[in-house]
C-alpha cells in the first residue's frame, strides 16, 4: 500500500510540476489572442517603435477632440471600426492593433503595449484640444497606464480588473502565479497617479473578470473622480450589444 501511495504521490507531483512549467512557457499564448488582418474602409497610420511597425485605424478625421481606444483581448479593431466611428462622430478615434494583432508587427507584452500607447499619445497630442482614453478588458490596463503617465481629459474603463496577476491567480488557484507571470498589468498600483474623471462600466453577468477584481479597482479611486455603471443582464462579451453601453460612454465623454 505504501508503494502505491508513493507512486501516486510522485505522479501527482510530476503532473503538478509539468503543468506549472507548461503555464510558465506558454503564458503569453494563454494571455494574448492575436486577431488576423481584416479590411477596413477607414484610414490607417503606422508608427515605428522599438523596431516594430504599429498600426492604428483612424476614425472621423478632422475633429478637435480625440479618443484613444484599447480593445479587448481578441477584439479586432478593423471589425469594430465602423460601429465605433458611428457612435462617436464628434471625436477622431484611434484604434491600436496590438503587436502581433491585425497589421502590427512584433509580439505582445505588457511593456511593449505600454510603450506603443505612449508613442501614439505623444505623436498626436499637439493635434487636439483634448484626448480621452478608453480601454476594454485587457485594454483597460493599458488605458490606466496611459492615463497615469499622460494628461488625458476622460478615462473610460469597460469590464476592468485590478491586475492580471489577480485574475490569473483566480483562474489557476493551486499554482504559484505570482512567481510565473511576466505580464502583471498591475492597474491598481497606478490609480493614485490618475487625475482624469473616470467611468467604469461593469457587466452584471461577467464570468471572465470577476466582480471582486473590478471592485478592488473601484475602491482605489478617489470617489470624486469616479462614476460606476452596472449593465444588468449582460456578460463580458455581449455588454457592447446593450443600448446603455455606448450611451453611457457618449454621455460621459461629451459632458
Amino acid at each position: 500500500m505504501k508503494k502505491i501511495v508513493r507512486r501516486i504521490s510522485i505522479l501527482l507531483l510530476l503532473g503538478y510540476v509539468g503543468t506549472t512549467l507548461f503555464l510558465y512557457f506558454n503564458q503569453r499564448s494563454l494571455l494574448y489572442f492575436p486577431t488576423p488582418i481584416h479590411p477596413t474602409s477607414h484610414p490607417e497610420m503606422k508608427l515605428q517603435n522599438e523596431g516594430e511597425s504599429i498600426n492604428f485605424i483612424v476614425l472621423n478625421e478632422g475633429n478637435m477632440d480625440a479618443i484613444i481606444y484599447f480593445g479587448g483581448n481578441a477584439e479586432s479593431m478593423a471589425l469594430s471600426s465602423d460601429e465605433i466611428a458611428r457612435q462617436f462622430p464628434a471625436f477622431t478615434v484611434y484604434l491600436m492593433d496590438y503587436r502581433g494583432y491585425g497589421k502590427s508587427t512584433g509580439e505582445p507584452s505588457e511593456e511593449a503595449l505600454y510603450s506603443d500607447a505612449l508613442k501614439l499619445y505623444d505623436a498626436i497630442k499637439s493635434n487636439y484640444e483634448t484626448i480621452s482614453v478608453g480601454g476594454r478588458s485587457l485594454g483597460s490596463g493599458i488605458a490606466v497606464y496611459l492615463a497615469a503617465h499622460r494628461d488625458v481629459s476622460k478615462l473610460a474603463l469597460i469590464t476592468p480588473y485590478d491586475s492580471i496577476l489577480n485574475v490569473a491567480q483566480e483562474m489557476y488557484p493551486i499554482f504559484p502565479v505570482s512567481y510565473l507571470l511576466e505580464d502583471e498589468y498591475n492597474a491598481i498600483s497606478m490609480i493614485k497617479d490618475i487625475k482624469a474623471k473616470t467611468l467604469i462600466i461593469m457587466a452584471e453577468n461577467d464570468t471572465v473578470i470577476e466582480k471582486a477584481r473590478t471592485e478592488q479597482l473601484i475602491n482605489a479611486f478617489d470617489e470624486a473622480l469616479l462614476t460606476v455603471i452596472m449593465i444588468e443582464n449582460r456578460g463580458h462579451i455581449d455588454i457592447s450589444a446593450d443600448e446603455r453601453y455606448y450611451k453611457s460612454i457618449q454621455d460621459f465623454v461629451t459632458k
